[in-house]
């Protein structure tokens, strides 16, 4: 992987984006969690414990989306690689004012999955408010980040 003039590995010397190579790196097992929130009224609280929301199961449709869009980071980021997801696991839990979602990633690769665990959880709560917009128009997806990245050059890194 070689750095602009700049240090910076996503842009050339003249500062034009490029995807970085990487195929003289190793492929090694890797893993990266994210997580984040949908902030919800208390009656969608209310629906998803109890009958559901009008559109359907909301948190099987978002636990999906998750997981399609772990599998379709390339299409939405420009610069991430293509690589082979071989797990994807999207999880979703109903709090007292809003839906938390993990989402784990994994590869065997020359490159991590963090921007793919960002992207499952994104997706999966945009699914969310999708889902709820009906009974609450104002749902917020909020505090989407990454937990833990695990292998890899850099090795394990977890959120303090």
């Amino acid at each position: 992987m070689t750095e602009s003039a700049g240090g910076l590995t996503h842009v050339d010397a003249t500062g034009a984006a490029r995807m970085v190579d990487v195929s003289a790196k190793d492929t090694s097992a890797r893993r990266a969690v994210a997580s984040g929130k949908v902030y919800v009224s208390a009656e969608v609280v209310a629906a998803l414990r109890g009958e559901g929301v009008p559109k359907g199961d909301a948190l099987a449709v978002a636990r999906i989306a998750g997981i399609m869009g772990a599998k379709r980071t390339p299409d939405l980021v420009p610069l991430c690689h293509p690589i082979a997801i071989t797990g994807a696991k999207v999880d979703l839990e109903v709090a007292d004012d809003a839906v938390l979602i993990v989402a784990a990633v994994k590869t065997t690769d020359r490159t991590g999955v963090e921007m793919e665990a960002l992207t499952a959880v994104a997706v999966a709560g945009l699914a969310v408010i999708d889902m709820v917009k009906a009974l609450d128009p104002a749902a917020v997806l909020s505090d989407v980040r990454v937990e833990l990245k695990e292998g890899g050059k850099t090795g394990h890194w977890e959120r303090p």
